[in-house]
């Protein structure tokens, strides 16, 4: 990367807002599923780091998001919190019994939120 690119990406980085930077990793946890779903013969060895990077992203957006101090309504820390734990039980579904169609859910459901962060 020439050295303007990697300006470029440091200050783009910092500038980000929260719901950008929660949107954009969302997107990496989901790009390093996606890899792994799309040539799982040769990838499936990473599937446990991406499968802990993932649970770590919804970690922390969930335990943000349902925190007593987040200004969010109820009803959506309700449901964030409902949709982590399904995004938990997954994960840990997948690790157990792996097979490259469960991560769909994972990949969309992450997909689906940082759209709506972007919004």
């Amino acid at each position: 990367m020439s050295y303007g690119a990697s300006a470029y990406a440091r200050v783009s980085q910092t500038a980000l807002t929260p719901r950008e930077a929660e949107a954009a990793v969302l997107i990496k946890a989901a790009g390093r599923l996606q890899v792994i779903q799309a040539d799982w013969e040769n990838q499936r060895s990473a599937l446990n780091e991406a499968l802990n990077f993932n649970q770590k992203v919804w970690t922390l957006i969930g335990g943000a998001a349902t925190a007593p101090e987040s200004p969010l309504p109820d009803t959506l820390k309700s449901s964030i919190a409902q949709l982590s734990a399904f995004v938990f039980k997954r994960i840990i579904d997948t690790m157990i019994e792996p097979k490259a169609e469960k991560l769909t859910a994972l990949i969309n459901i992450n997909h689906q939120l940082a759209a709506g962060l972007r919004t």
